[in-house]
């Protein structure tokens, strides 16, 4: 358990920063608004997964 949960935080980092760009260039590029709404949503929802596993790797690791 101590070894899986620092092996997420970079995955889910790197996961975030996709949902991040992708969300980014549909609303500059002008394509559907929705779409970088749903995009934006996820990215929010993500981050808090993300907070999640690095706060909990940090309280395992103590």
């Amino acid at each position: 358990m101590t070894t899986i949960l620092p092996s997420l935080v970079p995955v889910a980092l790197i996961i975030v920063a996709i949902i991040l760009v992708m969300g980014l260039l549909n609303m500059l590029k002008g394509n559907n608004p929705n779409r970088s709404q749903q995009l934006m949503r996820w990215r929010v929802i993500l981050q808090f997964v993300a907070i999640l596993l690095i706060m909990t790797s940090l309280y395992v690791m103590q």
